[in-house]
């Protein structure tokens, strides 16, 4: 399928993208419940096995700014193939690790692989739509990558008992596999030749650092990536917050935790059809009030003791569906700005929301005081600084 063959083949195009972009995901949530049977088959301790799962987020960091400009200057192809077969190879090694040193350096790899769905996935989108466009097409894959959180803890969890914990890693090795065959297959190139760059590294340094200096490029990044990172305080903060606190079941937790996935989901085809009517900007700038607003609620909510677990859940439901409206819009509206350097713009997005995913995460986790108020207020935190961004990055 070539670029302008996708345009009009736009459920296999999503589809693929949308494959490529759970990447992370998948990656990430279906090991979760894995990681008691790691520590005893590997005869280590649990803060070594959270340990693999800190060097993938920085595997995808560090390899983000690499794959970018090689698909500025070879094509997406190229790059997006020989990242898949890189995620493949470090997850059968993976599978088949004894130690736990094995396990983490084939962590590492695999995000560094993983991570060319992420960026190529992101910069195929740029290649053949404008602002608005982009936006829809961004939602789009917003309904597949939103099935992972979903469905892979479950999947995970069935894989480690009745195949063990190696199985996971099978697993992934099949889906990078299948993603391979149909990149090969059912995905064109998007980037012509003569829109290829022909420079080096000075070149891809220039296109960092112009992207770095373009106000709104960078703006509409952070307010992405400091609204996304709310999310991953969410994610950091509420297993303790419903179980430990509230009293709730892991398997109503699961259901929790599953409604506000979905939430997202339906929010973020609401965004594609909305965006017929209305400018991304304009989508954007309603969402991040809304955010903010349901960001307050629940912070006022923990620190009054309102409304017990419906104070929680309601914001923050609202607040997470918030996100299928803002990351959408605003990675279309930040990428629009790329010109000539989407690759390495695509990267550099990607830098910025998994750097402010850690933050948020690790700021949790050092303000915990046995209450839910560190995770509520890392989350009001990262949605004024979302929003104090969008001021300074929307003006002309």
């Amino acid at each position: 399928m070539s670029g302008p063959d996708a345009r009009h083949n736009m459920l296999l195009f999503v589809v693929i993208l949308g494959a490529l972009t759970a990447f992370g995901a998948l990656s990430i949530d279906m090991y979760l419940p894995a990681f008691p049977a790691i520590k005893d088959d590997l005869q280590t301790t649990a803060g070594a096995v959270q340990r693999t799962l800190a060097v993938f987020f920085l595997g995808m960091a560090v390899g983000q700014p690499v794959l970018g400009p090689l698909s500025d200057r070879y094509g997406r192809l190229k790059p997006l193939l020989g990242g898949i077969a890189v995620y493949i190879a470090a997850s059968l090694v993976a599978a088949q690790a004894d130690s736990i040193e094995m396990l983490t350096a084939a962590r590492f790899v695999q995000a560094l692989g993983g991570c060319a769905g992420v960026v190529v996935a992101r910069a195929m989108v740029r290649d053949l739509f404008d602002e608005r466009e982009s936006a829809r097409v961004y939602s789009m894959l917003m309904l597949v990558m939103g099935v992972a959180p979903i469905l892979a803890p479950v999947g995970g969890g069935f894989l480690v008992a009745a195949w063990g914990w190696q199985a996971i890693f099978w697993f992934l090795a099949s889906f990078g596999v299948a993603c391979f065959l149909a990149v090969l297959f059912g995905l064109g190139e998007t980037l012509a030749e003569e829109d290829r760059s022909s420079g080096g590294f000075v070149y891809v340094l220039r296109g960092f650092q112009s992207l770095a200096l373009d106000r709104q490029f960078t703006g509409f990044s952070l307010v992405g990536g400091l609204a996304m990172s709310a999310m991953f305080a969410y994610i950091a903060g509420s297993p303790f917050v419903f179980i430990d606190l509230v009293g709730v079941s892991p398997e109503t937790f699961s259901l929790i935790f599953a409604m506000n996935a979905a939430g997202i989901i339906a929010a973020s085809q609401a965004n594609a059809f909305l965006l017929s009517r209305f400018a991304p900007r304009d989508l954007l700038r309603v969402a991040l009030r809304v955010h903010l607003a349901t960001s307050l609620a629940l912070a006022l909510c923990v620190w009054f003791s309102l409304g017990g677990l419906a104070g929680l859940m309601v914001p923050l439901f609202c607040m997470i569906a918030s996100l299928g409206f803002i990351i959408s819009n605003a990675t279309a509206i930040a990428m629009a700005r790329a010109g000539g350097y989407i690759g390495a713009g695509a990267a550099l997005t990607g830098i910025i929301q998994f750097s402010l995913a850690g933050l948020a995460g690790a700021l949790v986790s050092a303000l915990n005081d046995g209450t839910a108020w560190p995770m509520a207020a890392v989350i009001l935190l990262m949605s004024m600084g979302a929003v104090a961004v969008h001021l300074v990055a929307r003006r002309p």
